[in-house]
């Protein structure tokens, strides 16, 4: 669906607006032409009301029952619940078979039945009927189709058919492409630029906030999220994505507060209560956590994207809490999901080395790795977790037979380094300390900094991890 915030915000629509409520609230039925229903009823989903979007959809229909955008509407909406049959019957009822919007949204319906390569065809096939005044919008509208899906390389295949130019739009188009295809410095600029033409764009400031986010540039994020906020205070991206900012800065208490807000706003979100629960976690609060995860829980419906990190959340606190049983229960909850079942494996090894199970935890880890067919990945998760555990001797030696096999058979393989130098800190080791440090920040810092941060003041640089070592260890 595409907005038009500046629309929505301008005179003529709040007059429009206006008009239909005030004819609703008298029970009369509203007669106004179909693209102002249904303008109204974007509106309405832009707010967060699908009621009141329904409801204006359906006096469309009522009035327009074959008119193409009503029909659009509707089938979006069950694209959106992934029923095709029904999607495909809004589509059957458009009159019009010529209106292009007939096309896209055949095209958006076998992309979102995951058949992109079939509706890219279809559309290059239609593209040699659209007349050449036309041809530059219809490229646009079919790459904004594609990025609507996450199809990003299809969607950089159609902006590059458009001869481009200056405008917003096309520039949004292409910030939202190049963001998809994980070029966030690039998109980062693009919005940067929107932002100096509508600087009380919350939209804008927050597609920055999110590209800065992914660019781990967490500190303009949460300036780029408070902008939006200060637009804005009850706008729940740009509260979940300075909460997301303060968190990855380790400023958990911070995060929190923001997560919050965001709960307040959005009572029913699992979202909000999982992350206020990881926080608390954090903050080594497990017992504050865990009722703030069974609620997440208790709110998610059944599908919810959430609900495995819900359940892991839930295992490891009831682990950290010695609650033993319920917390391999939660475990026994995934084995029906989709999802990588040995890093449950992993996981259930972990909460039974934590609660005293330490020959039923290797033989759980025994068999992780045997079905992970040595995937290094899987030898360090359980090596980290015998940190995690205090066996800091069992993770030294297991750490060296690591960076044997991998050294082997991995060459290329850089994690690992940092949870030695961390071992080696804490078993008094520093000569092996000092190497694996070096190696850690040489060849993968973001470990670095994720597992030994805390042994340096805040704000040290990566680069300067060694030298002030050095330094402190004279």
């Amino acid at each position: 669906m595409n907005i038009d915030e500046e629309y929505f915000k301008s005179q003529e629509f709040r007059e429009l607006l206006n008009n239909y409520e005030t004819t609703v609230e008298q029970d009369m039925t509203p007669f106004l032409d179909v693209d102002e229903l249904v303008d109204i009823a974007d509106y309405y989903s832009w707010q967060g009301d699908p009621e009141s979007a329904d409801e204006a959809i359906d006096y469309a229909l009522d009035l327009y029952p074959s008119a193409t955008l009503p029909n659009v509407f509707k089938a979006r909406q069950a694209l959106m619940d992934k029923d095709y049959d029904d999607a495909y019957r809004w589509l059957n009822a458009i009159e019009d078979h010529d209106d292009p919007d007939y096309h896209y949204l055949y095209a958006e319906i076998l992309i979102a039945e995951g058949h992109a390569d079939k509706a890219d065809e279809y559309l290059r096939n239609y593209a040699k009927t659209v007349e050449p005044e036309e041809y530059e919008d219809y490229v646009r509208d079919c790459a904004n189709l594609y990025v609507d899906y996450n199809e990003s390389e299809k969607a950089y295949e159609w902006m590059m058919r458009s001869r481009g130019d200056e405008s917003d739009d096309f520039k949004e188009l292409m910030a939202r492409t190049l963001f998809g295809l994980g070029k966030y410095k690039d998109s980062e600029r693009i919005f940067n630029e929107l932002i100096d033409h509508h600087p009380y764009s919350k939209h804008y400031w927050n597609a920055l906030a999110s590209a800065q986010l992914m660019n781990e540039d967490y500190s303009n994020a949460v300036t780029s999220s408070e902008y939006a906020i200060a637009i804005d205070p009850s706008d729940l991206s740009a509260l979940s994505q300075k909460a997301s900012g303060l968190f990855r800065l380790g400023n958990y208490k911070e995060a929190l507060k923001y997560f919050k807000r965001y709960s307040e706003l959005a009572p029913d979100d699992e979202l909000g209560l999982l992350n206020q629960g990881v926080c608390m976690v954090y903050l080594n609060r497990n017992e504050e956590a865990l009722p703030l995860f069974r609620m997440a829980q208790a709110v998610a419906p059944k599908d919810s994207p959430y609900m495995l990190q819900i359940l892991q959340e839930l295992a490891f606190c009831y682990g950290a809490l010695h609650h033993l049983k319920q917390a391999l229960e939660q475990l026994d909850k995934t084995e029906a999901m989709d999802c990588d079942h040995i890093d449950m494996m992993v996981i259930r090894g972990h909460i039974l080395l934590q609660n005293g199970k330490v020959e039923e935890s290797q033989e759980t880890f025994k068999q992780a790795i045997i079905k992970s067919k040595n995937a290094p990945r899987i030898m360090l998760r359980i090596i980290v977790s015998l940190y995690d555990n205090r066996h800091l001797q069992a993770c030294y030696e297991m750490l060296l037979k690591f960076f044997e096999i991998v050294h082997e058979y991995y060459p290329d393989y850089k994690e690992g380094n940092a949870y030695m130098a961390l071992c080696c800190y804490e078993l008094g080791r520093i000569t092996e300390f000092m190497k694996y440090l070096r190696l850690a920040v040489e060849k993968d810092p973001s470990e670095a900094k994720f597992a030994l941060a805390f042994l340096f003041p805040e704000g040290t640089t990566i680069n300067d991890y060694v030298s002030y070592m050095e330094q402190r260890l004279k």
